[in-house]
């Protein structure tokens, strides 16, 4: 068995040291940050069952948005001092209406890659222009390829506009392209095999990733969770797997099928924690800063945006949050406590 990261940083020193002023923002345990993912929208066209509930959503208030210029302030700010890719996200970013402006803001930014996490529902009519805003890069969320269980899993019965999203992706060559789906034991844990190959006739990379206790009903069980041993398992029934060396500070493992140039990854944020290699950031629709997709703590950039601040103090509230971030998010731990925000308001 391949070796994994695991989600404990090296200890820090007796002395604790002092959060650095300028240079790349790190946090206290020597990881270094290049990756911001910034919500658009906390809204979605769909409701996944693992995500979001059905009706009652309470929505954030438009003003509390961030706009545009804001947005793209932050990452100008971010970029000077060491974040290179940009990942929209949401909700569903596809409903932001000025989405097309906001890859072009950014990708304005030297040596920014602009990258998206999308339901691909509408992506079809919309891709010609985020390409040519500058869109690098799309990870597309399908969890299921059987029309009933997609009308079942996601309250909606929008099958075919995600097909036909990916369709139109795969055709305009934009790459590497990422299928992501939740494997969920009853659900989808006996499509595995086929969305692979789905994704290989596509020309993607097929990626599970382990359900995480990110739902707003906060039902989550590790009993029921599909594990990485599970997935690849399924995987072994159909062809011979290898690791793929050099993840670096990927989430997903990649793995090799028959020995081939084909690639599938699985994303164990659970079973396998990368913490020690995370480089990621987060920034909420609403304009706050997360240091871990599982942290309780949000650090907000609003009143600085909006009260007249310099960057300067924008940079500081940056690497105060990511100065703060503990070694790993200790999910299965007695002390972990699922965040009171759902995944569609943290952003993917």
């Amino acid at each position: 068995m391949p070796a994994v990261n695991v989600a404990i940083a090296p200890a820090p020193h007796r002395s604790a040291p002092d959060m650095p002023a300028s240079g790349p923002i790190a946090d206290r345990f020597g990881r270094v940050h290049r990756d911001m993912r910034i919500s658009l929208t906390d809204r979605c066209s769909l409701r996944c069952t693992y995500c979001m509930p059905e009706q009652g959503s309470e929505w954030l208030a438009r003003q509390s948005i961030l706009t545009t210029d804001e947005i793209e302030r932050i990452a100008r700010i971010a970029a000077t001092h060491g974040i290179t890719t940009f990942r929209l996200t949401g909700g569903e970013p596809l409903l932001r209406r000025d989405l097309e402006d906001v890859v072009a803001r950014l990708a304005r930014i030297p040596g920014a890659e602009i990258a998206m996490t999308t339901n691909a529902i509408g992506l079809d009519r919309r891709l010609p222009a985020l390409v040519d805003a500058g869109l690098g890069r799309l990870n597309i969320s399908i969890d299921t390829l059987d029309r009933d269980r997609f009308r079942e899993l996601t309250r909606r019965d929008r099958l075919d506009d995600v097909l036909r999203g990916i369709r139109a992706a795969s055709e305009a060559g934009i790459g590497p392209l990422k299928l992501n789906a939740v494997a969920m034991r009853g659900v989808n844990d006996t499509e595995i095999a086929d969305l692979v190959q789905f994704a290989i006739d596509h020309g993607a990379q097929m990626r599970f990733i382990e359900q995480m206790p990110l739902d707003a009903g906060h039902t989550w069980s590790r009993s029921e969770m599909v594990t990485r041993e599970e997935i690849l398992g399924r995987l072994r029934e159909r062809w011979a797997i290898e690791p793929v060396p050099g993840r670096g500070g990927a989430p997903a493992e990649s793995w090799r099928l028959d020995g081939s140039e084909r690639t599938v990854g699985v994303i164990a944020s659970v079973t396998a924690p990368f913490c020690g290699a995370c480089d990621r950031m987060r920034l909420t629709a609403d304009g706050q800063i997360r240091n871990c997709l599982f942290s309780n703590s949000e650090f907000d950039l609003v009143p600085l945006l909006r009260g007249g601040s310099d960057d300067a103090a924008i940079e500081g509230m940056l690497r105060r949050a990511i100065w703060g971030k503990l070694p790993g998010h200790a999910v299965g731990d007695e002390s972990f406590l699922q965040p009171a925000r759902g995944m569609n308001a943290i952003g993917g």
